[in-house]
């Protein structure tokens, strides 16, 4: 996306959303097995630090490495920057205390939040398939998490929460934002922004990692950088509505991911839950589809 103006190409979102929710799944993984201990700020640094690599790569290779740091609306990083700042560091602090599938599971929620704040904010149409498929995955999340949100899980459950809710404002504006800036831009400010907070942070918290840990601690970067890019360009190219059910595909991630390396095997309302939220990307997915192939016939007439 070189240009100034957003290009909407629903397919292309939906095949850069399900790389985002596997790179952001092996982010959390990598930060889970780094163990606990380490202070929010190195861990944002070091997610974010190592995830420009990532980006700028990317943008050298499609021959768009000059529109990084080129931009015409500063304020609109600044406001992004901000908040998914905020979103990162309580999602990192839940993180600590939650099992992934559970952190996870309830990051779900965001899709809800975009699709209204889009609705109110954007006037984007949500129409009755969309809205059923999100509401349907969204039902699937609360058949997983909801047995397993016991207190000791409900104040890191609730920092998740709100997390979502800043992440669901990061997606409304990452659409208002991509009508004038690049997809490369508004991922290269936030992450630089990033880097920089919790650069600021570590003289007053730091936990020196082991090798192992300090690895993992840069596999969380790569992988988050690789995630971030992915996402801001799904979502500079379709709608949160129409997106938003494909977020639950990190659900087979983190249960795939749960059992591989931490040996954590989920219930069968992890199952229920999973045919639930799958069942409703699919069924998204197939609508598009056909008003797609509804919209070829009619403008080929």
């Amino acid at each position: 996306m070189s240009g100034g103006s957003r290009v909407d190409a629903p397919f292309a979102g939906i095949l850069y959303k399900i790389g985002a929710t596997l790179g952001f799944a092996a982010m959390a993984a990598s930060i889970k097995a780094a163990g606990e201990g380490y202070p929010v700020g190195e861990v944002v640094f070091f997610r974010c630090l190592f995830a420009l690599p990532p980006v700028l790569i990317w943008a050298w290779a499609a021959g768009n490495l000059g529109d990084a740091w080129r931009t015409r609306n500063p304020w609109l990083h600044v406001s992004r920057s901000t908040i998914g700042i905020a979103a990162m560091a309580m999602s990192f602090i839940a993180l600590a205390d939650l099992p992934l599938a559970d952190w996870t599971a309830i990051s779900f929620a965001m899709p809800i939040f975009a699709t209204i704040l889009a609705a109110a904010l954007l006037n984007e149409p949500v129409g009755p398939w969309r809205a059923a498929a999100v509401a349907a995955g969204f039902l699937g999340v609360l058949v997983i998490v909801g047995p397993k949100l016991s207190f000791e899980h409900g104040v890191p459950a609730l920092i998740m929460l709100v997390s979502t809710l800043c992440a669901g404002m990061v997606i409304v504006i990452i659409r208002r934002i991509s009508v004038t800036e690049t997809g490369i831009s508004i991922a290269f400010y936030f992450m630089l922004s990033c880097t920089i907070v919790g650069a600021a942070t570590l003289p007053f918290a730091w936990k020196t990692p082991d090798t192992q840990g300090l690895l993992l601690l840069i596999a969380s970067g790569v992988f988050g950088g690789l995630g971030q890019v992915c996402n801001t360009f799904a979502y500079a190219r379709a709608q949160p509505s129409l997106l938003g059910p494909f977020d639950y595909l990190g659900l087979i991630w983190a249960v795939t991911l749960g059992v591989v390396i931490f040996d954590d095997w989920p219930d069968w309302t992890v199952w229920v839950g999973a045919v639930i939220v799958v069942t409703s990307g699919l069924v998204i997915a197939w609508r598009e589809r056909h008003l797609g192939l509804q919209k070829q016939r009619i403008q080929s007439v």
